[in-house]
């Protein structure tokens, strides 16, 4: 199996619990960010100190220049990426449809659809040339939830979707999967003061998810084990949706 983990926005939230997760599974982790290099610094510190491999990559995933110099970067720093989990993101603001603007939904576009196919596209020449690769998405089941207010943020999702399942059929014969892992909330930094006992009460397992379950998910993707699914979203939401 690939050695090499690419994760996106994983200075903090989600993408830092993914990156140390893969580690403790045996990755060299490529801990990607934009803006918070202490937050990246931090992450690698800490897979560092419980024994993993990690490096710290700026870059903006939603540039193709810079995109295609993280690919390249990665793979001089630690070696080719053959496990890719796209899981940067951005403000995903609740907006009345009436007030909808074009550039509301091209904001949410390039987080989840052009940022995943360029990431995809630079990395593709590697997997197919070592006979394979994971390609790992994190939605939200927020597609099925159909918020009023969020119509950019679901249409978006509902497109990284759609696209997880055309990828999985184009590049599965190149023995690279394709799956989304969708969470339910799952309360991070971001979701400070916020109450989540109106969700909670929703939940039939009767707890809210953490972080950790969502890297379980990944990591069973990335794992040996995953290698016959592709082409799946997996909800991670304690029974919300």
């Amino acid at each position: 199996m690939d050695s090499v983990a690419l994760v996106t926005g994983a200075s903090r939230g989600l993408g830092a619990v993914i990156a140390r997760r893969l580690a403790a599974d045996g990755f060299a982790v490529a801990v990607n960010f934009h803006r918070d290099a202490d937050g990246a610094a931090r992450v690698v510190a800490a897979i560092r100190a419980e024994g993993g491999t990690a490096r710290a990559f700026p870059a903006d995933v939603t540039d193709e220049g810079a995109v295609a110099e993280l690919a390249e970067r990665v793979a001089e720093g630690l070696g080719p990426a053959g496990v890719l989990v796209a899981n940067a993101t951005g403000p995903q603001p609740s907006v009345p449809f009436a007030e909808l603007t074009w550039e509301d939904h091209l904001d949410q576009l390039r987080f989840f659809v052009k940022s995943p196919t360029l990431l995809v596209q630079a990395l593709l020449p590697g997997m197919k040339e070592r006979g394979g690769g994971r390609v790992i998405q994190i939605g939200s089941d927020i597609v099925d939830r159909r918020l009023p207010g969020m119509s950019a943020y679901i249409g978006a999702k509902a497109a990284q979707h759609a696209l997880t399942e055309v990828w999985a059929r184009e590049l599965g014969p190149y023995g690279i999967t394709v799956n989304v892992v969708a969470p339910g909330w799952i309360p991070v930094e971001r979701h400070a003061g916020l109450d989540p006992a109106g969700y909670l009460a929703e939940v039939p397992l009767g707890r809210m998810g953490t972080p950790e379950d969502i890297a379980a998910a990944v990591a069973f993707l990335a794992s040996p084990g995953g290698a016959f699914v592709t082409g799946q979203r997996v909800t991670v939401n304690g029974g919300h949706t």
